[in-house]
């Protein structure tokens, strides 16, 4: 019999602690809920019809997993008066064109959204174009802090209710999270580094305050958890250059969260082993995820767990593709059966997928997952059962 919520659950597991049961918490972030809605992308992406955050919390209700919602909202006031406005410059059956406009006292910021029926936007324009020239205007953007707005946050906690957590994202200098201001992607960013270093260091310093700023208004507005680290932490960059521009600030990020009992854990996509070790040694992380296996990442659960499981709480890691999207319904069977063996021991884990399920996987995998965690993840494990579930799992693939 299950003894906690959905939320209970999941922070508790995520707290290095023994929940109830292993919670079930596959990342469906974007696609999944957008595509529950039944309504172009657009719809979620552009008008907030709904926003993804309601859409997300839907999706929990809808597949009945333990919620873990990254991206909760606090409206955050500049020193700088900076104002924003978008325009749909092209619209078609297919796609939305979208303009977004930043107005700072130096002139105007621009960039330019791509939201098609059926899939993310991407950002094909981004604000930065010379970085020499348009760091002027970028300083204004890390002004400083002066106030917050809750509001938005209360209403998403009242909506998920106990059916999970959510958390609100900081996020520390990188190449991980400076590549979405360049354009030209991570090559223009590489450039901006080596060929203009004094300036980039000046970024690195403005965000870094900009963030621990937005940290302590977060923290100051009560909120249950950070999450911080950045999509390709150790692929978009060596790990030289995670220790110089972004390990410092992770630092400080879980030191304050550890100083003042919020729950903190790093999403970082992709190459994740080596900022794992250099977390659990060197910072007050509580988790980390997604801990993507090969070719996507370069992670193993039971060697995580083994070496690392006194120190972090692990989520993870089955493959988004080969096994949920294009796997059968006994693929993610066995999968989920392994991850709970290999990290689910005296707690300490979420069941959970790599980087975000595709658009297109199938709703029954989804609905296995959660049904192998509420299955077989009671504690304590019986062990004895799981193996010979995974034996049956071997023997269907057989036959």
């Amino acid at each position: 019999m299950e003894t906690m919520t959905g939320r209970q659950r999941i922070m508790t597991a995520l707290r290095n602690q023994q929940p109830d049961r292993v919670p079930a918490t596959p990342d469906i972030s974007i696609m999944i809920p957008s595509r529950l809605t039944g309504r172009p992308f657009w719809e979620i992406e552009v008008n907030d019809n709904p926003s993804l955050t309601t859409a997300y919390i839907n999706a929990v209700k809808f597949f009945g997993i333990d919620g873990w919602m990254f991206n909760g909202s606090l409206d955050f006031k500049l020193k700088s008066d900076v104002t924003s406005e978008k325009e749909v410059i092209w619209r078609d059956a297919e796609k939305w064109i979208v303009r977004h406009t930043l107005h700072t006292p130096d002139g105007d910021l621009t960039q330019t959204q791509v939201s098609p029926r059926d899939n993310p936007s991407t950002m094909t324009e981004k604000l930065i174009k010379n970085f020499k020239e348009d760091f002027k205007k970028i300083r204004h953007l890390y002004s400083g802090v002066v106030s917050y707005d809750a509001s938005e946050y209360h209403r998403q906690k009242k909506l998920m209710g106990e059916l999970g957590m959510i958390c609100v994202y900081i996020a520390p200098p990188g190449f991980q999270n400076f590549v979405g201001l360049f354009d030209g992607n991570l090559e223009a960013l590489t450039y901006a580094y080596y060929d203009m270093p004094d300036l980039f260091q000046e970024l690195v310093e403005l965000h870094e305050r900009h963030e621990l700023q937005r940290l302590e208004m977060a923290l100051d507005a009560g909120v249950e958890s950070i999450l911080t680290g950045g999509s390709g932490s150790i692929t978009m960059q060596s790990p030289a250059l995670f220790r110089k521009l972004t390990l410092p600030t992770l630092k400080k990020i879980t030191r304050r969260c550890r100083e003042t009992g919020v729950l903190c854990g790093i999403h970082s996509c992709g190459k994740e082993r080596y900022l794992v070790e250099a977390c659990a040694n060197e910072t007050d992380l509580d988790y980390v995820n997604p801990l993507e296996i090969p070719p996507m990442g370069d992670c193993d659960l039971a060697e995580l767990k083994q070496k690392f499981g006194h120190k972090l709480a692990l989520m993870g890691n089955l493959h988004t593709t080969q096994v949920m999207l294009f796997g059968s319904v006994n693929d993610v069977r066995r999968e989920a059966l392994k991850a709970i063996l290999a990290a689910g021991q005296n707690g300490g884990f979420v069941l959970s997928t790599g980087d975000q399920c595709g658009r297109d996987t199938p709703f029954e995998n989804i609905f296995e997952l959660v049904k192998v965690a509420k299955e077989f993840g009671t504690y304590p494990l019986d062990v004895d059962r799981i193996q010979a579930a995974l034996q049956e799992c071997d023997k269907t693939v057989k036959d």
